[in-house]
């Protein structure tokens, strides 16, 4: 049986469907039985370093500007179509998975022609363009939040698929093995800062400004993005209690070694804060009509983050401080965080596939 995933264009949109390839492997399937569809370097790097085989498509998104661009990509998507279709008549019958960005359409007309089933998985609380679209005519929809249900309302809401570490991540298990793996200091509290895999300037500054400011009674463990780490290093060099990496690729490290996280509120990030019951203040990105504002709405009425506008940033060091000094806040705001949690989404998309 053949088990096609499309994913493009972000790691939010990638990962999730590597984990769910890798939940497929687990439960017996061969992987030579998987197959990623794609176009962007992103996923050309991913897919094969996680052991599975990658079909390039020579495909791109829209542009929002008017441009003369935009007059080839009717053209694109149908040959890129056609390129999925002859690569599933090549092997046995299965379905195709879509998990957003702009592979969805080409991969799920080509599913059509050779009368492949195709589900959707979608990662935010609004969904994306492609995914509403290709949904109208998917066999099943899986969705991470509530909010989503409003747009793609015949959706089951299995929340984001996680790397398998995120299943049975056990914070005090943990923690002393990723308090040294950063040389934190094991009786001060932590704050981790993370402003996704790119960075984000706009947190770096807040963090700055904390890390500097007198009579700090916790160390900060931020995650700068590879373009931002080495003038946040050189900063951070002379100054106590304050730790800076490019980036981690075991995330439960990070989230073991923080009490409170301060973050932007991709899907992803959301999910994780969830899966580990991590606190956090969340800044959403002032982007893409709001929409990562509501990625966060369930982990606010929970309990378990703080959104703080981008209009409002300069609120973040003592609402920081506030909740770092108050224990019981804490572990309230760790609990509400954990009732919204669903680790272990990518088996359960693989149990329906």
């Amino acid at each position: 049986m053949t088990f096609a995933f499309a994913a493009a264009g972000t790691a939010g949109h990638i990962h999730p469907a590597v984990a769910v390839a890798r939940a497929l492997v687990a439960s017996g399937v061969d992987a030579a039985e998987i197959v990623f569809f794609g176009g962007d370097p992103l996923e050309r790097r991913i897919v094969p370093a996680a052991g599975f085989e990658f079909v390039e498509l020579d495909v791109r998104g829209l542009k929002r500007s008017l441009t003369v661009d935009n007059l080839t990509i009717p053209t694109m998507v149908r040959r890129a179509a056609a390129d999925v279709a002859s690569t599933l008549r090549e092997r046995p019958p299965g379905v195709l998975t879509v998990f957003g960005g702009y592979v969805s359409v080409p991969a799920a007309m080509g599913a059509r022609k050779v009368t492949m089933p195709f589900v959707v998985h979608e990662q935010n609380a609004v969904p994306g363009v492609a995914n509403r679209y290709v949904a109208r005519r998917a066999e099943r929809t899986f969705v991470a939040f509530a909010p989503a249900l409003e747009r793609l309302k015949r959706a089951d809401v299995v929340g984001n698929p996680l790397d398998h570490s995120f299943e049975d991540f056990d914070r005090v298990k943990t923690r002393a093995i990723a308090l040294g793996r950063y040389g934190l200091d094991p009786d001060r509290p932590v704050v981790g800062v993370f402003g996704g895999s790119q960075g984000a300037q706009a947190l770096n500054e807040v963090t700055v400004a904390l890390a500097l400011a007198e009579r700090r009674s916790f160390s900060i463990l931020q995650l700068t993005g590879l373009d931002h780490h080495d003038v946040l290093a050189q900063q951070a060099a002379d100054v106590p209690h304050w730790i800076t990496e490019a980036f981690e690729e075991q995330m439960t490290l990070f989230y073991a070694a923080s009490d409170l996280v301060l973050s932007r509120s991709g899907a992803l990030t959301v999910s994780e804060l969830a899966a580990t019951g991590t606190p956090s203040v969340v800044v959403p990105l002032p982007a893409g009509k709001g929409y990562q504002a509501v990625n966060a709405h369930d982990l606010e009425v929970a309990g378990g983050t703080v959104i703080v506008g981008q209009d409002r940033i300069g609120d973040v060091p003592d609402i920081l401080r506030r909740l770092i000094d108050d224990p019981g806040q804490l572990a309230a705001m760790q609990a509400g965080a954990h009732s919204v949690a669903k680790p272990d989404a990518a088996r359960q998309v693989a149990s329906a596939l």
